[in-house]
């Protein structure tokens, strides 16, 4: 594949930075709040034996299609309608026991949920021997079967943040409807936003201002099985080499961990990481990776559209994280995440910048679309669309009523309060 063929593939994958020197914004009128009574909980995931934080556990309402992850310190929080009162809620880990709680009837409780790490014993040698090659193939030829072959209606918070060396100078959220595409079919998928809200210190920003395009586009084109193009493009087996490591477990069922990272001889920046694989199914349960950087000139082709003559963009990491939850036998795209840092060169300036952008995006409700169709053109969100600018601000500290979200990292909390303290002096 030509390399001109991999930029457009990868220009929709990822976070394309905009580096602009000139700002614009907009204040969007945002939708009216749907009224809903809804119990709140809180809490931590933890590892038993280590005490350490569990990241990204997934954290589910049996029963109905509520759920949400933690976030990178183990923190989580929530939403489950009061009309459902019998619940419990489940809480699942690579590697580790499920666990089930029936939350108390105290609201200000703070739930330290640890998890018990499994030992995982090897398969019989015929099973670890399997080519690596085979089981990719398997996953490919088994989407029909294993992913959702109608239109899902989901629920989805979306968060971005852009980071100035140490310092947050844009944080912006918002909560959109996903109309998630049949696997087998070659539509993608259709976004709109139902509410949304930003904060960002353009003074702190300088005559240098980010703007991540994409939005949510970024997060659901990281789906490695709706768009395993982007990824793996169409000549995977020449682009990759693929290796079995370790395998674990999840929900009592072994997962394999497929290796994979390029063949030397490939000199454009792809990937390299790891596929977690249901070994019933040969459907992905996770895909953990990152680009290829050794090339840096080409990298920053991928990324950089436009940006100030005095400056060099370098990228310095971009890591990637998509996670699927099954559900009756059908696995659906739950949780993305995307880091990318960059390092900014100025001519004639002796210190150089460093912006770390993060993306996420977690699905927190879900159903069949049952007929409905996606909204027209003009009510969608385009390909490009640039998220801050359709948000208006932090003010309101109940915005997002009972709409679950993945609880912010107590710097990010820092960071708002920053923002808006700076913004009011100005």
């Amino acid at each position: 594949m030509k390399a001109q063929n991999i930029y457009k593939l990868l220009n929709r994958l990822l976070p394309v930075v905009l580096v602009l020197t000139v700002v614009l914004f907009s204040e969007n009128v945002l939708a009216e709040e749907k009224a809903e009574a809804y119990v709140e909980y809180k809490g931590v995931v933890l590892d038993k034996s280590t005490g350490n934080a569990l990241a990204f556990a997934n954290i589910s309402v049996l029963g109905t299609n509520i759920s949400t992850v933690s976030n990178t310190n183990g923190e989580f929080v929530l939403k489950i309608p009061v009309s459902k009162k019998t619940h419990k809620i489940l809480f699942r880990y690579v590697g580790y026991r499920n666990r089930v709680i029936i939350p108390d009837e105290n609201p200000l409780a703070y739930y330290k949920i640890e998890l018990e790490p499994v030992s995982v014993e090897l398969p019989e040698v015929s099973v670890i021997s399997k080519d690596a090659d085979m089981i990719m193939t398997a996953v490919f030829e088994r989407i029909t079967k294993n992913y959702p072959g109608s239109e899902m209606s989901m629920t989805a918070f979306y968060r971005e943040t852009i980071r100035k060396n140490r310092n947050y100078v844009s944080v912006a959220e918002a909560v959109v409807d996903v109309y998630k595409q049949p696997y087998p079919s070659y539509k993608t998928d259709v976004v709109k936003l139902y509410k949304s809200r930003k904060k960002t210190d353009y003074e702190r920003l300088d005559t240098l201002v980010f703007k991540l395009m994409g939005g949510p586009f970024n997060s659901l084109y990281l789906d490695v099985v709706k768009y395993p193009e982007m990824i793996f493009t169409d000549k995977m087996f020449e682009n990759y080499n693929f290796s079995f490591d370790r395998s674990t477990r999840l929900d009592d069922r072994l997962i394999y961990v497929i290796n994979f990272q390029q063949v030397i001889s490939v000199d454009l920046p792809l990937f390299y990481g790891k596929l977690y694989i249901d070994a019933q199914t040969m459907a992905i349960k996770s895909a953990v990776f990152d680009m290829n950087l050794k090339n840096k000139a080409e990298a920053s082709k991928i990324f950089i559209v436009k940006k100030p003559f005095n400056a060099n963009v370098i990228p310095e990491k971009a890591s990637y994280r998509m996670d699927f939850f099954e559900q009756n036998g059908k696995w659906y795209y739950g949780y993305s995440r995307i880091e990318l840092d960059l390092r900014i060169k100025w001519k004639r300036k002796l210190f150089d910048t460093k912006y770390l952008s993060v993306i996420e995006m977690a699905v927190t409700d879900w159903e069949d679309a049952g007929g409905t169709k996606a909204p027209e053109r003009s009510g969608r969100l385009r390909p490009g669309v640039i998220i801050a600018d359709e948000a208006s601000g932090f003010s309101d500290p109940e915005f997002w009523g009972e709409f679950n979200v993945i609880e912010p990292e107590k710097p990010i909390e820092t960071a708002i309060k920053k923002i808006s303290k700076q913004l009011e002096k100005k």
